[in-house]
């Protein structure tokens, strides 16, 4: 039997077909879950209904997640045509490109504050307005990156929001861990991929292809890896899991910089 056979999943975050959140729709369609998807704007809107579709998704709304009232609309949404929820899947990030060139310190106020309410603080306006519709048990689940912990060349702002993400998965963990659904909050820690993002980081290309050198598996990540992860932590194999970044980056988190077969 498929292990989210029954399930309920709203996703935010598909972009195309080369999204870390398509990943995880896949491997959630695959074992069996019911899906809802949310874009953020009509560009995006020609590009996600017809994946949604072809995954038998009727629900298929817009979202802006830096608008409150865009929020709530969206779950009321949810509410009347998909009724409960069991997982939420927060995949969404935003920085001004200035932003992520040159030195950190020169990030101006209006970019700071906007990479972290799109990238940190909707996930917590997410959460918020999604209890309500949360089966006991639930689980919700977001992105982050390495950067949240290290320094990344042209990662700037975007490590700072995602160091400031991975503490909301501690507070919403524990928070709605005492809450009478008992809904369990995790992150993903994804490996360099690919997508839509990444292509706006300078130097991305060089990056991934030295990940592959030095991540303990040598080889890079793949949008299905992470997909299979959050099957895992969306499911009750995983009931007991909660507060946690799980990394899926082929071991580079605790490798260190030199190739093993260079050190001696």
């Amino acid at each position: 039997m498929s292990i989210l056979q029954g399930k309920k999943a709203l996703i935010f975050g598909v972009a195309n077909d080369h999204s870390i959140a398509w990943g995880i729709a896949q491997a959630f369609h695959r074992e069996g879950a019911l899906l809802g998807f949310s874009y953020a704007n009509e560009k995006l809107e020609r590009r996600v209904r017809p994946l949604a579709e072809s995954l038998g998704s009727t629900f298929v709304e817009p979202c802006d997640v830096s608008k409150d009232e865009d929020i709530a609309a969206v779950m009321r949404k949810a509410s009347e045509r998909l009724g409960e929820l069991d997982i939420l899947v927060h995949s969404v990030a935003f920085a001004n490109r200035d932003d992520l060139s040159g030195p950190y310190y020169t990030v101006s106020r209006e970019g700071f504050r906007v990479a972290m309410d799109i990238s940190v603080y909707s996930f917590t306006a997410l959460a918020r307005e999604a209890l309500p519709l949360m089966r006991p048990g639930g689980a919700m689940l977001t992105l982050t990156y390495i950067g949240a912990v290290r320094a990344v060349p042209h990662y700037n702002v975007m490590g700072v929001a995602k160091a400031a993400l991975e503490a909301s998965v501690r507070y919403l963990a524990a928070d709605l861990g005492a809450h009478e659904r008992r809904v369990r909050v995790n992150a993903i820690s994804a490996g360099p991929i690919r997508t839509l993002a990444v292509a706006g980081i300078a130097g991305s290309r060089a990056l991934i292809s030295e990940f592959s050198k030095v991540s303990l598996l040598r080889r890079n990540i793949t949008i299905e890896d992470v997909g299979n992860a959050a099957v895992y932590l969306c499911s009750d194999l995983a009931a007991g899991v909660t507060g946690e970044i799980h990394y899926v980056d082929a071991g580079f988190n605790v490798a260190f910089p030199l190739k093993m077969d260079e050190a001696g």
